[in-house]
């Protein structure tokens, strides 16, 4: 069975950097598609980023492009987040999720949380200002 694990997360300063790591195990990734979510103390879930395996192609939301880069290792079954120049508003429990056999291409297919199948655990990322 398939299972998801995100790490990577911890106290910061604002300005840093942070690279999140979601490990995946059980059936190897295919057709899938790793998304990253958030959720605020207080705020609803919120997309941050995905990447479809299978072509590479990566999916932002406005608000993290050109600060988020979501990456992936084929040969590892991970998927990376990493975050720069962090703000106190990115404080959150980051949480990665898996949607199998993804074969939809487009932000609509991957920024919801109904779109993801199986989800793992999160990672706290707590940013002082």
């Amino acid at each position: 069975q398939r299972r998801l694990v995100a790490s990577g997360g911890r106290l910061v300063q604002a300005g840093g950097s942070l690279r999140l790591t979601c490990t995946v195990s059980g059936r190897a990734l295919r057709d899938d598609a790793i998304g990253w979510f958030r959720t605020a103390p207080g705020k609803d879930r919120e997309f941050v980023a995905a990447v479809s395996w299978y072509s590479g192609l990566t999916y932002y939301p406005d608000s993290f492009k050109g600060r988020f880069t979501i990456s992936k290792d084929g040969t590892k079954d991970t998927a990376y987040l990493q975050m720069n120049n962090l703000g106190p508003e990115d404080t959150a429990l980051y949480v990665c999720a898996d949607a199998k056999d993804f074969s939809c291409s487009g932000f609509d297919c991957v920024k919801d949380p109904e779109d993801y199948d199986i989800w793992g655990s999160g990672t706290q990322v707590t940013v002082s200002s």
